[in-house]
């Protein structure tokens, strides 16, 4: 998944101009403590941040009373439940803001189109558009899948660490859902080496017989994403492949744009 960006140097550097300094310090932190994994303590805040720990310590505090932030028995500090609100909020609303990229890829492909973010083990799929063909694919919003047998799973998990991905695994198992699911770590990690190879991943018949798709990462997502097309295999062929990837990555680009827009006056 994508990690702080901010080094030792910037943590200590003024706001950025009519930022307010502590505000932006504090959600760096939390930035911070995600990609330790939830749950870190105030000198391994200090030694990644660059802030004295007078300073984490006030900002913790004031996390922690806000609900955003929980102290742990074990004195340590962990991400708090009140932003599981606001993480699902931003969800709904980045399914939104990605419609129009998907309506497009609908109209460019003929195929339905889909994003899906990593939360936790499992992949969430956050938005999607269907296609107009009589015969098209449907997932429902909010459906949770493993990783293992998608193509946004292998997209999302292609820059991975490899133990980590072992590690996931290894918590979720690998149940096969057809008879080409891939049930292997080893099978898995060798089709991520395809996707970073390729530029893509796919499913081939591996979530469901007869169904095909597509998918990409989003670069530079604010959370992990990926974006696909799925549809019957007759249709999604290699042939097919060749003209669908490059307008999935296009508007994968596109889309990563519109996402880092931060006057939100981005759009299709």
């Amino acid at each position: 998944m994508p990690t702080s960006s901010a080094s030792t140097t910037d943590a200590a550097k003024p706001a950025a101009s009519g930022g307010v300094q502590s505000l932006e310090r504090a959600f760096d932190l939390l930035e911070r403590m995600a990609d330790a994994g939830g749950e870190v303590g105030l000198s391994e805040l200090s030694a990644s941040s660059g802030l004295p720990l007078p300073t984490i310590h006030r900002l913790m505090r004031t996390l922690v009373a806000c609900g955003y932030v929980r102290q742990q028995p074990n004195r340590r500090y962990a991400l708090g439940p009140r932003l599981i609100r606001l993480g699902e909020s931003a969800s709904r609303l980045l399914g939104t803001w990605a419609r129009p990229y998907l309506a497009r890829l609908v109209e460019e492909t003929g195929e339905t189109a889909n994003m899906a973010l990593l939360d936790g083990d499992e992949i969430v799929y956050v938005a999607q558009v269907p296609s107009k063909h009589s015969m098209r694919m449907f997932t429902e919003v909010g459906r949770r899948v493993l990783p293992h047998s998608t193509g946004v799973g292998k997209a999302l998990l292609a820059h991975t660490p490899a133990d980590e991905v072992r590690a996931l695994l290894a918590r979720t198992g690998m149940p096969a859902a057809t008879e080409k699911t891939i049930t292997t770590p080893d099978g898995f990690l060798d089709a991520l080496v395809a996707v970073r190879e390729t530029g893509y991943a796919v499913d081939d018949n591996e979530q469901e017989i007869g169904v095909r798709c597509l998918a990409v990462s989003v670069p530079d997502s604010p959370t992990a994403a990926a974006i696909s097309i799925s549809g019957p295999a007759g249709r999604v062929t290699e042939a097919a492949t060749e003209k669908i990837v490059p307008i999935l990555q296009q508007v994968a680009r596109e889309l990563s744009a519109a996402l880092a827009n931060t006057s939100g006056n981005g759009g299709a």
